[in-house]
């Protein structure tokens, strides 16, 4: 098995965030299984011609996430989280509906500004 990613420096999308979008949609969609080992930082900088800091602010990203885990010395792997950007996105969606009722909004205002930002979020 091995990773299928492109970066495209010409892109509007920034090299980290093109290489953690790639490597969140491999996972979940299993094209990377749960145990699968990444390559090093170094390693995939060196094969995607990125910076070090690139590849390791992606590798950040997607841990924080619970996208992947880095077991020390033993190397990064696809986290066996479950479903972990699922959970995630429910307790965010939780706390946020929560704020606007505190706010007063109404439930469809609250909606209405939920269906907006992930509109806005999803036209990038």
């Amino acid at each position: 098995m091995t990773l299928k990613i492109a970066v495209d420096p010409d892109s509007a999308t920034a090299p980290y965030e093109q290489l953690r979008a790639q490597l969140s949609e491999q996972t979940r969609s299993g094209d990377l299984p749960v145990g699968y080992r990444l390559p090093t930082v170094r390693g995939l900088a060196g094969e995607l011609g990125l910076a070090a800091n690139t590849v390791a602010k992606a590798y950040r990203a997607l841990e924080a996430d619970g996208v992947i885990e880095t077991r020390g010395r033993n190397g990064t792997f696809v986290a066996a989280a479950g479903d972990a950007a699922a959970r995630n996105a429910a307790t965010a969606a939780q706390e946020y509906a929560e704020h606007a009722r505190r706010l007063g909004l109404s439930e469809a205002d609250a909606l209405a500004r939920a269906e907006d930002a992930v509109r806005a979020a999803y036209a990038r």
